[in-house]
């Protein structure tokens, strides 16, 4: 049986580890805001339980095994996320703290049917793809918006970021996805973009705002 702490730290060591497929003690302790020690304490016991690969002064890794359990939890923390939005009504600014919780419970049955419910979706309210019960996650390969330049025109499909504060900053500006996006101008200076979409026809990114948002 895992833990609920253990599948927090399988579930970032994920997040940390799918772009280069590994991390190490710092970044796990910064990304879960836990001291050195305690990481180091958790990665023993994650490898006892053949979970991820861990030596000292080395990169940590994640097994076959420990990749299959972390999938798991992100595919029920997803479907949860959408289930709040497209059944419950919940803002997509609102639904992370409710997964965090649901996303332990064990029966994947539970998941399943909401799976079901929700018609089997491909992504998330914020874009991320949604593991199928098998494991299987599709690729989307977004870029972001900061990568383009002036007069073309993208879809808003995902973002990096889904922090409250910066969702509720994307409300205000009325940014959804699926928004078609045209780069009217890109400031040479500091990278600021002046977008045109919907009904806004001079709206301002900053650069920062920018690297966040993933389009295609």
């Amino acid at each position: 049986m895992i833990s609920q702490t253990e599948e927090n730290y399988l579930k970032a060591l994920f997040m940390l580890t799918s772009a280069k497929g590994e991390a190490n003690l710092n970044e796990l302790g910064k990304q879960l805001t836990v001291k050195m020690p305690t990481v180091s304490s958790m990665m023993k016991r994650l490898a006892e339980k053949n979970l991820v690969v861990y030596e000292s002064y080395k990169p940590i890794k994640l097994t076959k095994k420990g990749e299959g359990e972390a999938i798991l939890i992100i595919r029920k923390h997803r479907l949860t996320e959408m289930y709040l939005v497209e059944k419950m009504g919940f803002g997509w600014e609102e639904v992370h703290e409710i997964a965090e919780q649901i996303e332990h419970i064990k029966s994947p049955a539970f998941f399943d049917k909401m799976d079901e419910l929700l018609g089997y979706p491909k992504v998330d309210p914020h874009g991320s793809p949604i593991p199928d019960r098998n494991g299987n996650m599709k690729d989307n390969s977004y870029v972001k918006l900061g990568k383009f330049k002036e007069g073309d025109k993208v879809t808003f499909m995902a973002i990096t970021d889904s922090s409250e504060d910066f969702l509720r900053f994307l409300n205000s500006r009325e940014l959804i996805l699926g928004t078609t996006i045209k780069i009217n101008a890109v400031e040479s200076f500091d990278g600021s973009m002046s977008v045109s979409y919907s009904k806004r026809k001079n709206e301002i990114l900053s650069s920062i705002i920018c690297d966040k948002l993933l389009v295609q």
